[in-house]
């Protein structure tokens, strides 16, 4: 049995789970431990985004028609997206199951008013968000339909995140990433599987990456103190993503387990 395994048979209710971190933290890493040691499912905003559209579903058609005219898909719909994934994998009801499937055309409600949809807190129903919310309002349209109790702030030096990103080699048609540090390809400068050469990204320098970081936590503040103030927001800090899983793995157990 596996360490993921193990882990799994020990949540005893499902975790609902965003990560939050500036560019360059590790969060990439740390989701994809995430899912391998608990068995998470990942449900990413941009995924379904594509897939809905790739699909010519209700909502994907009228996202793309706000795409096309260059303006950018509303709060509401995506969350629609996300809330309609969960139902119909079975992990949100609305109370009397009233309806089932994806919500596509509005507000779940019945007469007499809205309905709250429910989350299940069967362990099964784990998972792990990705790509959405990215602001406060954002996180407030979430809440109104499930509600994620695990919010984790990656707390990393930037000091630690400019070594890392000026060490950095990426394989642009996958995003693979490597550092000639700590994470080297096996032949130097090209992929591991598919032997193609490896570059740098034009912003990997110093200069322009602390402007990103700065950016990113004056963007990410209001939504930090919104989960706070919910009493879900959890900081872990580290300098390395291998400080960091030990910490994440030990309060998933004991939040979940």
């Amino acid at each position: 049995m596996n360490t993921g395994t193990r882990n799994l048979s020990k949540l005893k209710k499902a975790a609902r789970i965003i990560l939050v971190g500036p560019p360059g933290c590790g969060k990439g890493t740390q989701s994809g431990r995430l899912l391998d040691h608990f068995k998470l499912t990942p449900i990413s905003s941009g995924d379904l985004l594509r897939e809905n559209v790739r699909n010519r579903t209700p909502l994907g058609i009228q996202a793309e028609t706000v795409m096309r005219s260059g303006g950018l898909v509303q709060d509401s719909l995506m969350v629609k997206l996300i809330v309609g994934e969960l139902s119909k994998r079975g992990w949100v009801e609305t109370r009397g199951n009233l309806t089932s499937g994806i919500c596509l055309t509005g507000p779940l409600s019945v007469i007499g008013g809205p309905i709250t949809p429910r989350a299940s807190d069967s362990p099964t129903a784990s998972f792990l968000l990705d790509g959405f919310p990215r602001t406060r309002n954002q996180a407030q349209s979430l809440d109104s339909e499930v509600a994620m109790n695990l919010v984790v702030n990656l707390d990393v030096p930037h000091d630690a995140i400019l070594d890392r990103i000026a060490n950095r080699l990426v394989h642009e048609p996958s995003g693979r990433t490597y550092n000639v540090t700590w994470n080297k390809p096996k032949n130097p400068g090209v992929d591991d599987i598919t032997g193609e050469p490896l570059t740098r990204r034009s912003d990997d320098c110093p200069e322009t990456f602390s402007k990103r970081l700065k950016s990113y936590a004056e963007a990410t503040q209001p939504l930090l103190e919104h989960y706070d103030k919910a009493g879900v927001l959890w900081t872990v800090s580290g300098s390395t993503s291998d400080e960091i899983t030990p910490q994440l793995d030990a309060e998933i157990l004991k939040r979940f387990g």
